[in-house]
């Protein structure tokens, strides 16, 4: 059962970064894409990045494009995501996912694995 567990996030001032973690576990991710997507209180769930864990091609909403990078380290099977440039509005609990099909999907539902999530407060 593949287990991801993310961590990093925390209280930083608008103009400032962060950097999350997703530790995944529990199975064999050639072939998977990764992602990240957050969820802001009373706003839908939005897309924020993702990675194809055999070749590196990412993928970005257009949010986070030029602030963001998603990237991963393979032999700690871990998923990073750098965020730059914070505003007040990325504020968020930010979820890692795993999509066994490998599509770098801008929809949840194609991911078939998800963290707990990590609360990401940017104040103004």
């Amino acid at each position: 059962q593949v287990h991801l567990v993310e961590s990093g996030g925390g209280l930083v001032q608008a103009e400032g970064s962060l950097r999350l973690s997703c530790a995944a576990s529990g199975g064999t991710f050639s072939g998977y894409a990764m992602g990240w997507f957050r969820q802001a209180p009373g706003k839908e769930r939005e897309f924020v990045a993702a990675i194809s864990w055999s070749d590196g091609i990412t993928s970005y909403g257009d949010s986070v494009k030029g602030r963001f990078t998603i990237s991963r380290d393979k032999a700690k099977n871990t998923v990073y995501l750098q965020m730059n440039s914070l505003k007040p509005e990325d504020t968020a609990v930010y979820y890692c996912a795993a999509n066994p099909k490998g599509v770098l999907a801008g929809i949840g539902h194609f991911y078939d694995y998800w963290g707990q999530g990590t609360q990401v407060t940017v104040s103004s």
